[in-house]
């Protein structure tokens, strides 16, 4: 798909007949499948075939247009090449910046979540802040067919969190070069459906979506103006969107035992897609009173991850060293849980989630003497608990297997007991 503009001997789109023959058009790619790949978005196009569209059939998985007509390309007499620089006018550029849609015609995210279920399948139009973007995850379809998917969080000043996911590789190409609280991108036609598993509204790139990045309008340049003056600021509010998994604990139902697990695990190999579930076990290792571990760490207020302690500095958003960053405060606790049929080690207990495992913020935790914290130790070792899990196949983490640790608490009793006794033992 590409947007036009007319130059001298050049053919505007507005202007197109399928009587009309040794066409030359100039523009600028928009959007386009996997299959063909083009050096560059300044393109001239000669010698295409104009066919009248047909609308309805066609645009049900292809981006909507305003002309009545397609251009079709012959491998024989047609002919598309990069524009060279004295071809190039400043405003065929400008249409790099042009939303295909009206640009007032959108959703805010609120909207999105407010609206809910009313929204679920529905296609719209959505202008948002990148708020950070994910690595690409490879997985394999039960048919052998490989794909990969990349998950995009927005934000706007309605909504501080929002998923959007790329599964072609296009988009997930231009996700890549987008950076964290810079980039403004105004998706239309993103595909709008209720994530059950994740208790939340998000977004789905597809066949028909076209994404401006950068969006030169009136709506756009307010959100990048809200990015700036709040950069730096609400950090507190935010930890639990960096650190707190989204995911909903009512989903997961399977309990496992530590032998399932890795059996599970293995069964997984060569898949990139975590896998969740419940762990009726001890916290065996809890080195919180061990002066040589560090259990706290800064981490990032812009992405998240945690902070290079040598350089003081973000090495994921931020390179240049001389600029400052906002900080904060983060439990980071590796912990092994143990059940009657062996051993998860280094599983990853952080953010909001510590605390609450814990029973302490940061600052109280922080203010604790040595003696103090190895009786909050104790009163946590060896206690039954009720843990929900995540876990991802990685050869840099120990065993093979990242385990993140999403909500522990005491188990009642009665619960674990039925639930151990189905699996043997009590």
């Amino acid at each position: 798909m590409a947007k036009f503009f007319a130059l001298k001997n050049f053919t505007a789109l507005s202007d197109l007949h399928p009587n009309m023959a040794n066409l030359k058009i100039i523009g600028i790619v928009i959007g386009k499948t996997d299959v063909k790949g083009f050096p560059d978005r300044k393109m001239i196009i000669e010698n295409p075939l104009i066919q009248r569209k047909d609308t309805e059939r066609e645009e049900k998985f292809s981006p909507a247009t305003p002309s009545n007509y397609k251009l079709l390309l012959s491998e024989n007499h047609s002919m598309v090449k990069v524009c060279s620089p004295y071809e190039v006018d400043t405003k065929l550029l400008s249409l790099i910046h042009l939303p295909v849609k009206e640009s007032r015609d959108y959703y805010s995210l609120a909207d999105i979540v407010a609206n809910g279920h009313s929204l679920d399948g529905r296609i719209i139009n959505v202008l948002a802040a990148v708020r950070s973007v994910g690595e690409p995850k490879y997985f394999t379809t039960s048919d052998r067919r490989k794909g990969q998917r990349c998950e995009v969080k927005l934000f706007d000043e309605t909504e501080p969190s929002f998923t959007m996911t790329c599964w072609d590789n296009e988009s997930i190409l231009l996700a890549q070069s987008w950076m964290a609280r810079e980039t403004v991108i105004f998706a239309s036609d993103v595909r709008i459906n209720f994530n059950k598993f994740q208790n939340c509204m998000a977004a789905t790139v597809i066949s028909k979506t076209i994404i401006t990045v950068n969006p030169d309008t009136p709506e756009a340049n307010i959100l990048l103006n809200y990015i700036r003056e709040n950069k730096e600021t609400n950090v507190a509010d935010e930890i639990d969107s960096y650190l707190k998994e989204s995911v909903n604990l009512n989903t997961i139902v399977d309990v496992y035992t530590v032998e399932q697990l890795k059996v599970k695990a293995l069964k997984s190999e060569g898949k990139a897609d975590p896998f969740y579930g419940i762990l009726y076990a001890y916290i065996s290792t809890l080195n919180i009173d061990d002066e040589t571990t560090k259990v706290v760490r800064n981490r990032c207020s812009s992405c998240g991850y945690i902070v290079n302690e040598a350089s003081n500095t973000c090495t994921i958003c931020n390179q240049d060293s001389s600029r400052l960053k906002s900080f904060f405060l983060s439990f980071d606790v590796l912990v092994d849980l143990t059940d009657h049929t062996g051993t998860l080690h280094s599983c990853s207990l952080s953010g909001s989630i510590a605390e609450e495992t814990l029973g302490c913020t940061i600052n109280e935790f922080l203010t604790m003497t040595s003696e103090q914290k190895t009786k909050l130790k104790w009163q946590l070792l060896l206690e039954r608990s009720k843990i929900y899990l995540k876990l991802i196949l990685s050869h840099r983490a120990r065993g093979g297997l990242k385990v993140t640790i999403l909500s522990c608490k005491l188990a009642d009793p009665t619960e674990a007991s039925r639930n151990l006794a189905r699996q043997g033992h009590t």
